[in-house]
């Protein structure tokens, strides 16, 4: 018997709470654009359903955040590394693409629309303002409060407000190991200063749950995730003329650059 059928046998035929089935039903449509559902990942599922239906009998559960992201930590660590090539492709302020290529070895190479340079001189990753390697963001640990203390370490003095951004960059700006972007969302739902805004859709209409915090500046940052699929989908900070960027693409791949 499977754990949805052992539910309904103890407390009969779920009950959908409001604004519920159209959330269901917007993360069983992302479950779909996967071919395959890897074992790991069925908590995750497990967690989004539970947090979807109301149980006669039992208190109405209100979805909060942290169940959120902790969901979201539970996809992430069963997601794949396997490729040459780290590869993120962003939409910046609507109308810049680019693309970015790192090897396993840390060779690099950028696209701006449409034109390829290689990355020389300095890592094509930083953190507030450092750079990090390849080889530093491999060594991250993969423990939720040990990974904190760690980029807390990494941080200039005084900018202790970088923190959930530092953590954030490890989801899909950086190629962590699975267990780090796992232990980033766990870290990030311990955070106090990350907010939970609820539902939303980026500006090309992908539904996500949106979070955000501040900035050391005042200005506020705001993520889309998939909890289902555990990508971050876009990042936008408030105030006229503030960063937007789209993610089109963040992950391993066998396809490199189109080098002449």
């Amino acid at each position: 018997m499977d754990e949805l059928a052992r539910v309904r046998d103890l407390y009969g035929e779920p009950r959908p709470g409001p604004h519920d089935q159209a959330r269901v039903w917007r993360r069983v449509q992302a479950g779909r654009r996967r071919s395959r559902l890897p074992w790991l990942a069925v908590p995750a599922v497990a967690t989004a359903l539970a947090l979807a239906f109301v149980i006669p009998g039992l208190p109405e559960r209100h979805i909060d955040g942290r169940s959120v992201l902790l969901s979201a930590a539970t996809t992430a660590a069963a997601t794949g590394s396997e490729g040459t090539y780290w590869h993120v492709s962003k939409l910046h302020g609507g109308t810049r693409v680019t693309e970015l290529w790192v090897t396993r070895r840390g060779r690099a190479w950028i696209a701006e629309q449409g034109e390829i340079t290689r990355v020389t001189g300095r890592s094509p990753f930083s953190m507030a303002g450092r750079d990090l390697t390849y080889q530093q963001i491999q060594a991250l640990p993969s423990d939720a409060a040990a990974l904190r203390a760690r980029v807390a370490a990494i941080l200039p003095a005084g900018s202790e407000g970088l923190l959930a951004d530092a953590l954030s960059g490890l989801l899909w700006t950086k190629p962590s190991t699975p267990g780090v972007r796992a232990a980033a969302y766990r870290a990030l739902a311990d955070l106090p200063e990350v907010r939970y805004l609820g539902a939303r859709q980026d500006a090309r209409g992908r539904a996500g749950e949106a979070f955000s915090f501040d900035l050391p500046s005042g200005v506020e940052r705001t993520l889309i995730i998939d909890p289902v699929t555990s990508q971050v989908l876009s990042c936008e900070d408030g105030g006229h003329g503030g960063r937007s960027e789209i993610v089109l693409g963040a992950g391993w791949t066998d396809r490199g650059p189109d080098l002449p």
